[in-house]
């Protein structure tokens, strides 16, 4: 990785922070897939599995503009170790009922609960640990280390259940998290102003706050727009997670086992040299410019991802695979790779501006609550490629739903270029 994007890391407390992230992310997602595969062991049953990623989803919808009212009336770093404390030792409480489902749905409900709690928490302290300098630097790394993550965890998930076995694997994602905590204690805010007087005697109203944080949204277009931005980071996520099956077997024609891995590996990968690209050779251009690349890029890749069979097919392809060996032959999967790598880069360009200008343009005694209301905002409309783009691909095809997708988000980007 280039230097020059580490340079961050000269704040020492960035430098915690970040590790902190990178332990606490990775055992988050191990935790999740972990759930996935004890649950349908336990039960063989898909529904059972969907109430499992119910327990993901539905405390965002209802504790996250909550969770971020307290996080700006409390210090921020003791949030951050108090929710790795408990989370590890609901992990620990687990391993002694893993054969009791509604143990695990409850606990993985009250750990959800309290990674609502984290998130306002943690982005926010970017801020307060960081030099304004270096802040598209903080959020490239960051924004790394989550979908980096999520990587990490899908790859590592099996092996260490193979290994360690359910019981010893859940002591070994307490001890990440509890290592996160190690590394978050050393964190020293010097960038942060002290909330005022008046502020700390005010008597709390979480549904005023509340009001007063969607006002404030409602009527800053800056952070309204970055707020939706980082939502459809999130969502074409899930977006693709819906309809990766029937994409995987109706047009590469491949195991869906398949998929995830030659599809997630090249995606971070561009995530990775996304994030370096921007912070080396588009760090003086603005942010505008640089997110509206990011969607129509986006768009573009979606549109191109159903014809990796024509694309292969081509003169010049067959041409090219004549003199290749058969093993280095150009098929459809090199194409998507390619064409997942670019949707890596493209979510770079969205994901890391839209956060620093969201981190910029916001105090630090509200930015616990836009964090929340982010949360909050991603859980609802992630009901939507659940229920709906699932729907639509057994209706009209899962290329016909890429397609207008793709469509859709090159529209937001034109359209884009006249919204702040």
């Amino acid at each position: 990785m280039n230097a020059q994007i580490l340079r961050v890391f000269s704040e020492r407390s960035f430098l915690y922070l970040w590790i902190g992230e990178v332990f606490t992310q990775v055992a988050t997602n191990l935790f999740n897939f972990f759930l996935l595969f004890i649950v349908f062991q336990l039960t063989h049953s898909n529904t059972a599995v969907s109430g499992v990623v119910l327990s993901f989803t539905i405390p965002a919808i209802f504790f996250g503009s909550i969770a971020g009212v307290y996080v700006d009336r409390w210090n921020k770093k003791y949030v951050l170790i108090i929710t790795n404390c408990v989370r590890a030792l609901l992990l620990i409480i687990l391993a002694f009922l893993l054969n009791n489902v509604f143990m695990i749905y409850l606990i993985s409900l009250l750990f959800s609960i309290l990674v609502q709690f984290f998130i306002p928490a943690e982005s926010p302290m970017i801020p307060l640990v960081v030099n304004k300098k270096y802040m598209l630097h903080a959020n490239a790394l960051f924004g790394l280390a989550i979908f980096g993550s999520v990587l990490v965890a899908y790859v590592l998930s099996g092996p260490i259940l193979l290994f360690f076995k359910p019981f010893k694997s859940l002591f070994l994602l307490a001890a990440m998290l509890l290592v996160g905590v190690i590394f978050i204690s050393f964190i020293k805010p010097v960038y942060a102003k002290p909330i005022s007087k008046k502020k700390k005697e005010q008597r709390l109203n979480v549904f005023n706050d509340i009001k007063q944080t969607l006002n404030f949204v409602k009527h800053t277009r800056a952070i309204s727009y970055s707020l939706f931005l980082l939502s459809l980071s999130q969502i074409l996520i899930l977006i693709l997670a819906v309809i990766a099956p029937g994409y995987a077997s109706q047009v590469l024609g491949i195991p869906v086992e398949q998929f995830p891995i030659i599809f997630v590996t090249p995606a971070a990968l561009g995530m990775v040299v996304g994030s370096v690209v921007l912070v080396n050779v588009f760090h003086n251009h603005p942010e505008k410019k640089i997110i509206t690349s990011g969607i129509l890029l986006s768009g573009i890749a979606m549109l191109l991802l159903p014809f990796g069979s024509k694309v292969t097919s081509r003169d010049i392809v067959l041409a090219v695979n004549h003199y290749l060996p058969h093993t280095f032959s150009i098929t459809i999967i090199h194409f998507m790779v390619v064409v997942a790598f670019i949707l890596g880069i493209a979510n770079s360009f969205v994901f890391v501006p839209a956060n620093t200008r969201l981190q910029n343009r916001t105090s630090d005694e509200l930015r616990g609550k836009i964090y929340g209301f982010l949360n909050t905002f991603i859980g609802v409309l992630s009901l939507v490629p659940i229920i709906v783009v699932g729907g639509l691909s057994d209706l009209i095809g899962v290329q016909a739903v890429i397609i207008g997708i793709g469509i859709s988000l090159i529209i937001l980007g034109i359209g884009s270029i006249y919204i702040s």
